[in-house]
């Protein structure tokens, strides 16, 4: 069974309800798994309507279960593979303010990339987006990463939407990954990697990454070396440095990958309709941002920790 996947563009509680109960109400009846992940005072009100069902429905804060994409994508797969046979029925919103531009492109991906990982899953998803709080452009962002959309009394297929392919390739378009003239620099000429997790470790400890923050860093950071031996071109090399409250680890060698990176490469997890870059995967887990650019000048990836 495909994955239905529905943009919601409501303007305000009454419209959140009038949509929102009948869902979850069909959800119910059709004993599927319902799982509501809603902002306040959506959630309050959800509850107190289905309050007869009892615990009958999963429901959960989306200021707590939206924290990072990766990981948000990896709960929800769980909760799919926990719950099989059974289908999932999910109310989804996502959070949308206290992000920073990279954080938020990331966020916009993670919608997309839905469409992928949940592709033969038989779920169902109905992503509220609130007009009235929202920016225009995050508003225009779930037309291209929904094919079903619901607003305004509009329903159906959206005629806007952009293939995950084609949106992960817009996504890495353009961006340069400007580097620091006073980065610490550190060779990596060789298949032990001891220095470089020695020299990795060392930083996170001076710029006060909490102890398994920075040994989640060291073994991303081990990993995307070890790739780079295998599969890259020397000369190899591994930069660090400090942008306020974030502490930067780039790796990166001296070859070309044409015509570029799969736009999917690291983002789609194990077990997938499509399984690309497990070990990528990993590290997009262990770090609050990875970036991946490549160019005539090499291949980069960037690791984020704050």
């Amino acid at each position: 069974m495909s994955l239905e996947h529905r943009a919601f563009l409501y303007g305000g509680i009454d419209d959140f309800l009038s949509v929102s109960v009948p869902y979850v109400r069909s959800g119910m009846e059709r004993d599927r798994v319902v799982v509501v992940v809603v902002r306040e005072p959506n959630l309050t009100a959800l509850r107190e309507t289905f309050a007869p069902y009892g615990e009958d429905i999963s429901y959960f804060d989306s200021a707590d279960f939206y924290r990072h994409p990766v990981r948000t994508l990896r709960d929800y797969q769980n909760l799919v593979k926990q719950n099989a046979p059974r289908t999932v029925c999910a109310l989804a919103e996502p959070v949308w303010d206290g992000w920073d531009e990279r954080q938020t492109l990331e966020w916009i991906r993670y919608e997309s990339l839905i469409n992928v990982v949940f592709a033969d899953s038989g779920a169902t998803a109905l992503c509220p987006y609130d007009t009235e709080m929202l920016p225009p452009r995050i508003l225009n962002e779930a037309r291209r990463t929904h094919p079903l959309l619901q607003a305004q009394g509009e329903r159906g297929a959206n005629t806007e939407y952009v293939d995950p392919v084609a949106f992960g390739s817009r996504c890495d378009r353009g961006g340069r990954l400007d580097r620091p003239a006073d980065a610490e620099y550190l060779p990596i000429d060789g298949a032990d990697l001891h220095a470089l997790r020695s020299f990795v470790g060392d930083r996170a400890h001076k710029h006060g990454l909490a102890k398994q923050q920075a040994q989640n860093l060291v073994t991303a950071a081990n990993e995307v070396a070890a790739n780079a031996l295998q599969h890259g071109t020397p000369p190899i090399g591994l930069w660090m440095w400090q942008d306020g409250p974030e502490l930067i680890c780039e790796i990166g060698d001296n070859g070309f990958w044409r015509p570029g990176p799969d736009p999917l490469t690291g983002f789609i997890p194990p077990d997938s309709a499509l399984q690309r870059g497990f070990g990528l995967w990993t590290v997009r887990l262990l770090v609050d941002l990875m970036e991946l650019r490549a160019g005539w000048d090499g291949t980069f990836v960037r690791l984020h920790c704050r």
